[in-house]
């Protein structure tokens, strides 16, 4: 049986950009869609008397806003099966309890009741650094969003990542038949800290010998490692390869600009509890031009 694609809704208009997005991924991916609200109305409103014909107002918005946003889907894509439920617990532990059934978790930038301008909402930030299946946050230009680029980027990062993020990108890739872009970053050493060659001074010509021997090609190649499994599996998804020189989430920023979605990895490591978030994903679900997909390696 399929894992469904999971959406947490709650009638905001970002939760409302997530449901079209997702309708569409499901639908490339032959997934059945559950969308999913928490609601936590009972636990705030006394149940009303048995003869009354009335039900609290915390339960009618609450089948309101799942009932409209199944309807929504429903009619983006009749094909897609879809799902709706109300959960009755609070919008982090809701997602996180369905993630641990779920192809992936799908997220609106912010939702409902949050500061307006908000670059990320508290929900999908912790939702995204905690979860243990890809959690892919729905943000960008209206460009990027309608998935037409023709373009998923991969930020490549070093062995210990694992190569999750990889195989999902060449996963989306293939399910849009579009080409992937694996990115990697890469800095020179003449812009990182660290001593001088022995009997050294400044304008020493061993310093500039050293920047020209950046490790681009090395990099390069390791690129290469990091991409041939997932190469040989994909054999008709177009891989880019791309070392670009620079900070990691200014390359993968820029990389975004001309992308459907962009994917990269986090570490979820054993016994830690707390938020679990590289600095380069964080900057990405806050800023991001398209769509961010966070998928998680444990270790």
């Amino acid at each position: 049986m399929e894992l469904p694609l999971v959406v947490g809704v709650d009638g905001s208009g970002s939760s409302l950009l997530a449901v079209d997005w997702a309708v569409d991924e499901a639908a490339r991916h032959g997934l059945p869609l559950r969308l999913v609200h928490a609601s936590l109305w009972e636990r705030y409103e006394r149940a009303r008397p048995s003869l009354s014909t009335d039900r609290p107002a915390g339960e009618v918005m609450a089948q309101n806003i799942i009932a409209s946003c199944t309807e929504r889907a429903r009619l983006r894509d009749p094909e897609v099966k879809v799902s709706g439920d109300v959960l009755a617990a609070d919008a982090v532990s809701t997602l996180l309890r369905a993630g641990s059934e779920a192809f992936a978790l799908v997220t609106g930038v912010h939702g409902r009741g949050e500061v307006a301008g908000l670059l990320l909402g508290s929900v999908s930030l912790t939702v995204a650094a905690r979860a243990m299946c890809p959690v892919i946050v729905v943000r960008g230009e209206e460009r990027n969003l309608r998935g037409s680029l023709g373009r998923v980027v991969v930020g490549v990062g070093d062995a210990t990542g694992g190569t999750g993020a990889v195989r999902f990108a060449a996963r989306e890739a293939e399910a849009r038949g579009c080409a992937l872009t694996a990115v990697r970053a890469w800095r020179s050493p003449a812009h990182e800290p660290g001593p001088p060659p022995a009997g050294s001074a400044p304008g020493d010509p061993r310093l500039a010998a050293d920047a020209a021997g950046a490790p681009e090609e090395q990099v390069s190649a390791n690129l290469d490692d990091a991409l041939r499994e997932v190469v040989r599996e994909h054999p008709e998804v177009d891989v880019e390869r791309h070392a670009v020189e620079g900070p990691a989430h200014r390359v993968l920023l820029e990389a975004s600009a001309d992308a459907d979605l962009i994917v990269v990895g986090a570490l979820r490591r054993h016994g830690h509890f707390g938020l679990q978030l590289g600095s380069v994903a964080h900057a990405l679900l806050h800023h991001s031009s398209c769509p961010v997909a966070v998928v998680p390696h444990r270790v």
